[in-house]
């Protein structure tokens, strides 16, 4: 969060009554979604309604000990965050204060209220390399140069949005704070490295592109059966221990975004703590480096104040924006939206507002919107193309899909990953439920995987997609008479379906292999069990018995190739299909 100087602050105003985190002041000198510091301590809040004289703030800390008649001040300027070169592999609250920083000052991991420190460093330099000359014209959003931010990615130092652009009178390198000037322009205009940018505004780009390349998370089930877009949105809903978490940090970890942004909203401490205490110890797959160099962190677990909640998925998707204003594709994980639109609802009757359904704002399905529209494949305004990727967790309340937030983010998101607790608790993992889930990114899609994996893919995965769909109705069936019963044309379905489900939908997170499944791999698992199904019916069509078929010596080779190395897939299904094929034909 920016800091207000002296000279920013308004006039007073004084505190006229306080209810948990939204507190009323009279003659406060202020405008809608500025900034307010509240109370003898100087709290931070926010202006989120006016009425005459009376102006209404919902404050980002513990207001206890707050009472009426203490003053409250304005900075006459909107929630920003600062944008900059150190927000990478830095860990935030929800309105960017960095907690490290914070601990410091407090020496401790309890935070006392009122204390802040900007969103950046502003005593660090940065070897800056200009990219521009004397004499170059410049405008809005253009990249001036570069610095190298961490092992992993190179911040792009652009004109400001709201800058009149000119012509470059200085461009030197060298090293830099990020207050100081590295641009100066005719107009007299000096372009540093930071930016401050309010968080409810989304920044200029030129135009929103359809995307079609996918987000390969190397999550089997998602990239084969239920892919996302570069650009897109998803939504994974599902009840207490189902592995949304686990889901999205595994998305974080492994899919080839540039940057991800993973916003902790209202989550229990330690889900936070794991996360915090993981990835710093991670290693980025893509580069070799750690994790946390191509990653930022907001925290904002249960125990913070809820105000705060409110407001760090702002704070996530302008950071997310910023990065991709310099080309790169951001991944943003917001786990989870339940918990931001309760903060919604408990500020909305604290303020009276009229309740709409489970007692959630009116407005709630707005917000959701005005959030996920923010992601998307983008050509922005410096002729480079970028993209964010919005992944939002639910948490339903007793995994109650018709509840207002999952209903209303369904109407949004184009990919939808349905968490069962069902398949938790038969620890198949990832839970994710394929009767229900979809995504309606195929189709534009489907050519990209047809020129960088195989002709085949739209194909197979239909194929795949049937399966499952019969063995689903067929389960019905089983669960009255028994599998027996079954016509042997329909009991092969059951084991192959069953294939699929144990070899190719199962994931193991923690092997070393397994947790990650390039594209390729995926579908040349999924080949394989073809492969056995085609000639599984071509042997029971020769009058070969069920039994005798799904009994055959290399079948159980198939769970196997998840864990086989990726650079020995090829030659190992190779060998199974073969011995598939030839094990089967030998029976008739």
């Amino acid at each position: 969060m920016s800091q207000a100087t002296e000279s920013d602050v308004r006039e007073d105003g004084t505190i006229e009554s306080v209810s948990g985190p939204v507190v009323s002041a009279v003659d406060l000198d202020a405008k809608m979604n500025d900034v307010v510091y509240v109370g003898h301590e100087g709290l931070m809040g926010e202006v989120i309604e006016i009425e005459g004289n009376l102006t209404t703030i919902q404050v980002y800390e513990e207001t206890s000990g707050v009472s009426p008649g203490e003053p409250v001040e304005s900075s006459g300027a909107p929630l920003s965050v600062d944008l900059g070169p150190g927000m990478l592999d830095s860990i935030y609250d929800g309105v960017q204060r960095p907690l490290d920083v914070l601990q410091e000052k407090m020496g401790s991991a309890f935070l006392d209220r009122g204390v802040d420190a900007p969103g950046i460093d502003l005593e660090r330099t940065w070897e800056f390399t200009p990219e521009v000359e004397e004499g170059d014209d410049v405008e809005p959003g253009d990249i001036v140069g570069t610095v190298p931010e961490t092992a992993s990615i190179d911040h792009k130092v652009m004109v400001p949005p709201d800058s009149e652009g000119g012509e470059v009178v200085t461009a030197e390198s060298g090293n830099f704070t990020v207050e100081e000037t590295v641009i100066e322009l005719d107009s007299g205009e000096e372009i540093q490295m930071r930016q401050e940018w309010p968080v409810r505004e989304a920044r200029p780009t030129v135009d929103k592109q359809t995307p079609t390349e996918p987000l390969t998370s190397g999550q089997r089930i998602l990239d084969g059966l239920f892919p996302l877009a570069k650009g897109g949105t998803a939504a994974i809903p599902g009840p207490f221990g189902s592995g949304k978490t686990v889901t999205q940090q595994s998305l974080a970890k492994f899919a080839d975004a540039d940057i991800v942004v993973y916003i902790g909203c209202g989550e229990r401490g330690n889900e936070m703590t794991e996360v915090i205490d993981d990835f710093p110890e991670l290693p980025d797959p893509q580069t070799g480096n750690a994790l946390m160099a191509r990653t930022c962190l907001i925290a904002n677990t249960s125990n913070m104040p809820v105000a705060a909640r409110e407001s760090c998925v702002y704070t996530g998707i302008t950071i997310a924006e910023y990065y991709r204003d310099m080309g790169y594709d951001v991944a943003l994980m917001a786990d989870s939206t339940s918990r931001w639109a309760e903060a919604m609802r408990e500020i909305s009757s604290r303020l009276e507002e009229m309740p709409g359904e489970e007692g959630y704002p009116a407005y709630l399905a707005a917000r959701l919107s005005a959030f996920y529209e923010r992601a998307g494949y983008f050509r922005n305004v410096n002729g480079t193309e970028g993209s964010i990727s919005v992944i939002g967790a639910v948490s339903p309340p007793g995994g109650d899909f018709s509840e207002p937030v999952t209903q209303n983010t369904l109407r949004i998101v184009k990919t939808f990953w349905a968490l069962d607790a069902d398949l938790a608790e038969r620890r198949h993992f990832p839970a994710i439920n394929w009767n229900e889930s979809y995504s309606l990114y195929r189709d534009q899609l489907d050519p990209w995987f047809r020129e960088n994996v195989t002709e085949d893919w739209p194909e197979t995965r239909q194929w795949a997609i049937d399966v499952l769909d019969e063995e689903g109705e067929l389960q019905e069936i089983v669960q009255l008479v028994g599998k027996d019963a079954l016509p042997e044309d329909q009991q092969l379905t059951l084991d192959v379906a069953r294939y699929i489900k144990e070899a190719y939908l199962q994931q193991n997170a923690l092997h070393e292999v397994d947790r990650y499944c390039p594209p390729e791999k995926t579908y040349r698992i999924l080949d394989a069990i073809k492969t056995f199904n085609d000639e599984a019916f071509d042997a029971l069509d020769a009058g070969v018995p069920v039994d005798e078929i799904t009994d055959i010596e290399s079948l159980p080779r198939l769970n196997r190739i998840g864990t086989t190395p990726d650079d020995e897939t090829d030659e190992f299904v190779d060998e199974i299909e073969a011995e598939i094929t030839e094990q089967l034909r030998s029976l008739y």
